[in-house]
């Protein structure tokens, strides 16, 4: 199974219109699309979970630079998240932590 990110998506795709994209290259295991957690609006860019290596690159080959709308496609294999540290700059309110005397 090979995971492939795909940015510049138009703000109105959906899941559905992603995974059916997709599916003209091959078996599709799963898509994601990333939503912004306080409006739940698309934030322009996924994840498709293909099933096969070939398939995958069949799709990245063919999709990369299409023009969706106004929006021209990116598609490339995802790359493993990073685990990010909590940050020590900052107080568990969000704001900058103080200095201590």
């Amino acid at each position: 199974m090979i995971k492939l990110y795909v940015g510049n998506l138009p703000f109105s795709y959906s899941e559905q219109e992603l995974e059916g994209l997709f599916s003209e290259y091959g078996a599709v295991k799963s898509v994601k699309l990333i939503t912004d957690r306080e409006t739940g609006r698309s934030r322009g860019f996924g994840f498709v979970e293909m099933e096969s290596k070939q398939d995958a690159q069949k799709a990245i080959e063919e999709l990369s630079r299409k023009k969706i709308g106004e929006r021209v496609l990116v598609v490339n294999e995802a790359r493993p998240q990073e685990k990010r540290e909590p940050s020590r700059e900052r107080s568990s309110f969000g704001g900058p932590r103080r200095p201590r005397f």
